[in-house]
């Protein structure tokens, strides 16, 4: 049975069996119990995710034909497939659980929010994206990609990058290098007033990232604070740390 890959759902089925298991080998480097696959689509990552002993599995995937497909060709997965889309599904297990996928490419930051929207419930993530969207969450401070989602991921999560994937391992080859990356939960969060108060402060800064953080954040801090000399750097020199402490003075 065959199926056909929607560009409207940023689809590209991956289909190296090399690559698939580094993914899974990057997987066993942490325990877990409960996993969720983001997005199975053609089953490549799918079929060696079932063989692992003794997990709960489940995966969510938005297109009919690819769950009717998967259901035919992996028996195991029925009963395991949540039909929707990532981005619209509560958490799938009670307990904690760790999330692995090639992450449609149209909707990978708004995944990472999702995931940090649940918390300390994902204990963990082994994810693919353009290479790009990758670098931009492992960057650190200074760099030119660091931004809002550089930021955000890596307050609550380590994170590695671990390989390249060329364009030549997916069907249709996207027009891009992939890459893939560890999030592993940080054991030292830094305090912070509030999560709603440090996303405010990081999308603000970074907003107009090119002024100073003390045009760019300026609504958010008395005049008094805002005569910090820390205020006369840019959103992307400041480290997870310095955004995390900003929170409390905040207005």
């Amino acid at each position: 049975m065959n199926y056909t890959l929607k560009k409207s759902l940023g689809q590209h089925f991956l289909r190296d069996e090399n690559i698939c298991r580094k993914i899974v080998d990057a997987l066993n480097k942490q325990p877990f119990g409960r996993l969720l696959e983001v997005g199975p689509g053609g089953g490549a990552l799918t079929r060696f995710l079932l063989e692992l002993p003794g997990i709960d599995f489940k995966a969510v995937e938005l297109d009919e034909e690819k769950v009717t497909y998967l259901e035919k060709t992996y028996p195991a997965i029925q009963g395991k497939i949540i039909h929707k889309s990532f981005l619209d599904i509560d958490p799938p297990f009670d307990g904690n659980f760790t999330v692995v996928g090639n992450f449609p490419y149209n909707i990978s930051t708004q995944i990472l929010f999702k995931i940090l929207e649940w918390g300390p419930q994902v204990e963990g993530v082994i994810g693919m994206f353009q290479k790009e969207v990758a670098q931009r969450v492992a960057a650190g401070e200074g760099n030119k990609v660091y931004g809002v989602i550089s930021v955000l991921v890596q307050a609550f999560y380590k994170v590695e990058y671990l390989f390249d994937v060329p364009p030549g391992c997916f069907n249709p080859p996207p027009k891009v290098m992939s890459g893939v990356i560890r999030l592993v939960p940080r054991p030292d969060i830094p305090e912070m007033r509030s999560r709603k108060h440090f996303f405010l402060l990081v999308k603000t800064a970074f907003n107009q990232r090119r002024k100073t953080l003390r045009n760019a954040v300026k609504g958010l801090f008395t005049p008094e604070v805002l005569q910090d000399p820390i205020f006369n750097q840019r959103a992307e020199q400041l480290s997870v740390e310095d955004f995390a402490a900003l929170t409390f003075k905040m207005q």
